[in-house]
C-alpha cells in the first residue's frame, strides 16, 4: 500500500489579490452569506477550512467571476500558475421557482424586503413548500473542482474562493438568485404579477374636478369629506430594527455597535407608536 505525501509548501503572494473584509473570526456578517458560508464548512475537514481563510485574508484569491450557474475563480498557490477553481450549484426547476414564487407572493412582507435589498428571514419555508431549498444543505447541491493535486474535494483554494464569495453575498443578497436560476428582476416581476389583483388598495381611475391653488387658498386648509376607505395599520415591525440593519454597522461606534445599542430606544419608539395609535400595547 503506498501513500501519497504533499510536503507543505508556502504559497506564492499575489499583488491585488482580492483580500477578505475578515481579519479574524467569523467570515460575512448577514444571516444569508452566513448560509453559504454553512454549506462548505459541512464538507470540509477543519484543516483545509484553516487553510483557506488564511488564503481569503491574505489575498490569494485572483478572481471570482459569476457564470450562469455557479462561480469560476483563481487561486495562487505554491505553483508558478493560479489554480482553476469551479464552484457550481444546482439550478431550481421552473416548477419549484414557480411554487415558491406562490408562497412568497402570499406573503406581503416578503415582497417588501425583496423590494428593499434584504433577504426575508423565513425565505426558506416557501423554498421548502416547492420541495426545495435555495441555499445549498446537501452535497449533491454544489460541485466543487479545482486543478490542484489535493485529492480532496474541497481543498483549501475552494475554501478561499467560497469564503470570499460568501462576503460578496453581503452586498447581494440576490446572488444566490442567480445561482439557482433566476434574477432579481425575474423574481420581483413574477410576486409583482401575482400581488396585483390581491392589493387593498388597487388603483383606479378616479375623475376629479382639479381645482387651481390660487382659487382655492380661502378653503384649502379646511378638512373634506371623510376618508371612509382608507385605513393605515401601525404595527411593529416584522424584523427588528430594519433601518439599522440597513445602514449596517458604523465604523466609528464601538462594540456592541450601533444596533445593539439602540434596538431598545427603537422598540420603546415602535410599541408608543401603536399605543398612541391604538391606545393599547402591542
Amino acid at each position: 500500500m503506498s501513500y501519497y505525501y504533499f510536503k507543505p509548501t508556502k504559497a506564492k503572494e499575489v499583488e491585488d489579490g482580492i483580500k477578505a473584509r475578515s481579519k479574524r473570526g467569523a467570515f460575512a456578517s448577514s444571516w444569508w452569506a452566513q448560509q453559504w458560508i454553512s454549506a462548505l464548512e459541512r464538507l470540509v475537514d477543519s484543516g483545509r477550512l484553516g487553510r483557506g481563510r488564511t488564503y481569503a485574508r491574505k489575498g490569494q484569491v485572483i478572481s471570482v467571476d459569476e457564470k450562469k450557474d455557479g462561480v469560476l475563480a483563481k487561486v495562487q498557490g505554491s505553483r508558478r500558475k493560479a489554480y482553476k477553481v469551479t464552484i457550481n450549484i444546482t439550478s431550481l426547476t421552473d416548477a419549484q421557482w414557480e411554487e415558491a414564487i406562490d408562497t412568497l407572493a402570499e406573503q406581503a412582507i416578503f415582497t417588501a424586503q425583496l423590494l428593499a435589498g434584504e433577504m426575508p428571514q423565513d425565505i426558506e419555508e416557501a423554498f421548502e413548500e416547492a420541495g426545495a431549498s435555495l441555499f445549498p444543505k446537501k452535497r449533491g447541491d454544489l460541485y466543487t473542482e479545482c486543478s490542484c493535486p489535493d485529492y480532496a474535494n474541497p481543498c483549501k483554494h475552494i475554501a478561499a474562493a467560497h469564503y470570499i464569495l460568501g462576503e460578496r453575498f453581503d452586498e447581494d443578497p440576490f446572488l444566490i438568485f442567480r445561482l439557482r436560476g433566476r434574477t432579481q428582476d425575474e423574481v420581483m416581476s413574477a410576486l409583482r404579477e401575482r400581488r396585483a389583483g390581491e392589493d387593498d388598495f388597487a388603483e383606479e381611475e378616479v375623475d376629479e374636478e382639479i381645482i387651481p391653488l390660487d382659487e382655492s387658498v380661502s378653503t384649502f386648509f379646511q378638512l373634506g369629506a371623510p376618508l371612509d376607505t382608507f385605513s393605515v395599520r401601525i404595527q411593529n415591525p416584522a424584523i427588528k430594527t430594519p433601518l439599522l440593519k440597513r445602514l449596517g454597522d458604523a465604523s466609528f461606534v464601538p462594540k456592541p455597535g450601533i444596533e445593539a445599542l439602540l434596538e431598545n430606544a427603537y422598540s420603546k419608539i415602535s410599541e408608543r407608536a401603536v399605543e398612541l395609535a391604538y391606545g393599547e400595547r402591542s
